[in-house]
């Protein structure tokens, strides 16, 4: 039986029309006369996706009883019994109520498939594994129901449910999405424009590379090797030379222009491993090349142009850039290099040779010694020494030819290369050329030599053993250098992470330092007034050690315990001057934080002196004309005269109250004397109460939402009705008269509280100003109050670790939303 088919519409979000695109293809397939059900469609309520079934035949669902609730799921025997030629199964990423003969949806979609029924699902992009952590950190909601992406890879259909994030937002907020009531909740968080935005684009790239794939697989079928041009794509091939930043560049800047190119950087190196690549610098290029976007490769091939040309039509590339050569003049006239031989064979791929600083610099060859340590060079001469006489009385012992001979003499001088490198290799095949010449070629026991071939065997005899030492001690040479590279980089990576660690950044390097090198203690030292002052230290300080690393005419870094050699005095050095950066940066950091406390201070003083001269005084001039006045006793007041006098009186008073209160709670905030009692709460206890208390006299202007089956929030009973106090009251000044809604909802692990007015709004730039304290917005006098109000709603909210965020009204104006941790 052949499998069926699967046809997905990947969607970016929830309401682009995924469920309404599948119900349509349906209802085109049984149009045509296929025989097509309904597995599962979820339609969330909204009527245009409902419409849709229409005449489409239902499967019914199964009923699954699970710890006492019931739950409905597709019923996988009755759609595999009913054998349609198309099923259609909404949701590919959902969980199976436990009992089900699957745990997740795609494997009830498996089954279908390889019953041989052809299925057309949906999914959001959300819900790949793949996206997963990246979801959960563009959004801050964790995706529980995941589907593996080879899944959806192996799909035979993938098409992407477009839509703009704008147009997503107006269809949500005109209901076609979620309830009225869910509305604001998931504007203001998962449905915001830059979570859309992202979202969309991890949709788009996902697609774009099941596209390639498809591409790649179908040229790879039909074996075509030309390339096509759908895409840009530049390869940069980089040597681990000073040029390849350069190179890299100028190839992101070629992609760049196709708006959407792809950069591909590519290493090859010889399989006998023998390069004069840097190490370190190519990791320093992998690093360039992935930090504008693009991937790095390496290959090993012997052909180099081959190679390349290889890799960039295995890319379907369609621009190769290279570098210039670093050879001298003389060398590109002798042969021609790799640019002109990757021009020669690329056909349609176009290759930009760019120039360079490096071009045509001429590099030293290295010597043949340095490479092997004392010791090993001793063993090679120590083998020469006792080597050359045993393998020369050993000859005289049998009858060997010249040639034979030869051949013996050259392998000890090999032996002696490999195990001493250079200088033993040089002394052996020098004394094993003389040995050979005195007692083994005609005449012996002179160093005439009778005829030509048996001087150029001797010339070949000392050229080879030369060539092998010097290749020995080179091999040697590279891998200490590749060693020590490799420690220097690990521990200078180490040293970046350590002055970055924050205040104790300095302390940590020491330690560092003391453990990278093997010292006893490690002491920074600064000159003030003609005396050695110890900034820090690890370990025994002291102002004299075995290493003083001079900083600056004023700090020294002096180490305690061996005598270090010149090769890691180089790093010290780096140690040193990143040591006097972290001294400079905790000073500088302390400093900054001690103006900003003393600047704070003193704006709070100067707001303070501007609220009690202005906001205080307004209510105390109150009370004093209406005491003043009704102690008058030349003039008769009436009744309703005496009642005005005595409210006034009341109101003035309120206002003191609530000014000082919120001046005291302003300063138990900044004092940290704020401890939160939190316990479970339910928002429908504590709102009425702060809405009454915040009103002001406007209460027809408000209305309350919050539903008796929220989850109970952990929160402080007191503080979390002063801070809904404050920000309904804040509504009702600034809403000039608009009605206000407070709206609560639960949204995943989290209540949401709304105090939304339709007022003016508030300008996005000055949304984090009007949390500051005394701050009012563009300090215009907008009623009374000293600018507190948020400031204290903020820092109520925050000490019972909830968050408040002001957000767009949906239509103009300012919604405050309130976030606290539902209680478990």
């Amino acid at each position: 039986m052949a499998r069926g088919t699967l046809r997905i519409y990947l969607g970016a979000a929830p309401g682009v029309g995924k469920t309404f695109k599948m119900l349509e293809e349906g209802r085109r397939r049984a149009e045509r006369g296929a025989d097509v059900v309904i597995g599962y469609v979820e339609t969330h309520g909204r009527a245009e996706t409902a419409a849709q079934i229409q005449n489409l035949e239902v499967v019914p669902r199964a009923r699954t009883t699970y710890r006492g609730a019931e739950f409905e799921e597709m019923d996988l025997d009755a759609v595999l019994a009913r054998r349609p030629e198309v099923a259609l199964v909404d949701e590919l990423a959902h969980t199976n109520v436990p009992g089900s003969r699957h745990a997740k949806r795609w494997q009830d979609v498996e089954a279908l498939l390889d019953a041989g029924i052809e299925v057309v699902s949906t999914v959001n992009v959300q819900h790949l594994e793949s996206v997963n952590d990246v979801v959960r950190t563009i959004t801050g909601v964790p995706q529980r129901e995941t589907v593996p992406d080879g899944v959806v890879r192996a799909a035979d259909q993938v098409e992407l449910v477009d839509m703009a994030p704008e147009a997503l937002r107006r269809r949500m907020a005109h209901g076609n999405i979620y309830r009225a009531e869910a509305i604001d909740a998931a504007l203001g968080n998962y449905f915001r424009v830059g979570n859309l935005t992202a979202l969309r684009e991890l949709a788009l790239l996902w697609t774009a590379d099941k596209v390639d794939e498809a591409l790649r697989r179908y040229r790879d079928e039909h074996d075509i090797q030309g390339i096509w041009e759908a895409r840009e794509r530049v390869v940069v091939a980089v040597t681990g030379g000073p040029e390849g930043d350069t190179l890299i560049r100028r190839a992101a800047r070629i992609a760049a222009r196709s708006q959407s190119g792809d950069v591909i950087a590519v290493h090859v190196s010889r399989s006998d491993g023998l390069t004069g690549a840097d190490p370190a610098r190519l990791e320093q290029q992998r690093e360039l090349v992935e930090s504008l976007g693009g991937t790095f490769h390496a290959v090993i091939g012997d052909d180099v142009p081959g190679a390349l040309l290889d890799f960039a039509r295995g890319a379907n590339a369609t621009q190769l850039v290279l570098g210039t050569s670093r050879r001298p003049r003389w060398q590109r006239a002798l042969s021609e290099g790799i640019g002109s031989r990757v021009i020669a064979r690329s056909g349609p791929i176009d290759v930009h040779m760019v120039t360079h600083s490096e071009a045509a610099r001429l590099r030293r060859l290295p010597g043949i010694t340095g490479g092997l340590t004392a010791r090993r060079r001793w063993y090679g001469f120590g083998l020469a020494v006792l080597g050359l006489p045993l393998l020369t009385v050993a000859l005289k012992l049998v009858d060997l030819d010249l040639s034979s001979e030869l051949l013996l003499f050259l392998g000890l001088v090999v032996a002696v290369a490999l195990v001493g490198g250079g200088y033993p290799a040089v002394f052996a095949a020098a004394a094993g050329t003389l040995l050979v010449n005195w007692f083994f070629t005609p005449p012996v026991r002179t160093f005439t030599i009778a005829e030509f071939d048996n001087l150029v065997a001797l010339t070949v005899f000392v050229l080879v053993a030369l060539a092998v030492a010097a290749v020995v001690d080179a091999s040697a040479r590279r891998r200490r250098e590749a060693s020590r590279a490799q420690a220097e980089a690990e521990q200078l990576s180490a040293l970046s992470r350590g002055v970055l660690a924050g205040g104790r950044a300095l302390p940590a390097l020491l330690a560092q330092v003391k453990d990278a090198f093997g010292q006893e203690s490690v002491t920074l030292l600064e000159r003030a007034d003609g005396r050695w002052n110890v900034v820090d230290s690890v370990g025994p300080p002291g102002e004299t050690g075995d290493v003083d690393i001079p900083v600056d005419e004023t700090l020294h870094l002096v180490l305690r315990g061996r005598p270090l050699p010149a090769s890691d005095r180089r790093v010290l050095a780096a140690f040193a001057a990143q040591a006097a950066i972290a001294l400079r940066q905790s000073r500088l950091s302390a400093q900054a934080a001690e103006a900003a406390r003393l600047a704070e201070g003193n704006r709070m003083r100067t707001a303070l002196l501007a609220a009690v001269s202005h906001d205080l005084r307004t209510p105390l001039a109150s009370i004093k004309a209406a005491i003043s006045a009704l102690r008058m006793t030349t003039v008769t007041l009436e009744p309703d005269d005496v009642a005005e006098l005595h409210a006034t009186i009341d109101e003035s008073a309120d206002q003191l109250v609530a000014l000082i209160d919120n001046l005291l709670d302003m300063s138990r905030l900044q004092t940290g004397a704020v401890d939160p009692l939190r316990r479970v709460i339910g928002l429908d206890e504590v709102v009425p109460r702060a809405v009454a208390d915040g009103t002001g006299g406007a209460a027809e202007q408000i209305t309350v939402d919050v539903p008796e089956t929220l989850p109970a929030v952990l929160a402080d009973p007191g503080l979390l009705e002063r801070a809904v106090a404050n920000l309904v009251s804040n509504a009702v000044r600034h809403g000039a008269g608009a009605p206000i809604v407070v709206r609560a909802s639960a949204l995943g692990d989290r209540v949401e509280l709304r105090v939304v007015d339709t007022g003016p709004g508030v300008p996005e730039a000055d949304r984090d100003r009007i949390f500051a304290p005394f701050q009012r917005l563009g300090d215009r006098p907008m009623g009374n109050g000293v600018g507190l109000g948020l400031a204290v709603a903020r820092g109520f909210v925050e000490a019972m670790g909830g968050t408040l965020e002001p957000e767009d009204t949906p239509g103009g104006g300012l919604t405050m939303v309130v976030s606290l941790e539902v209680a478990r």
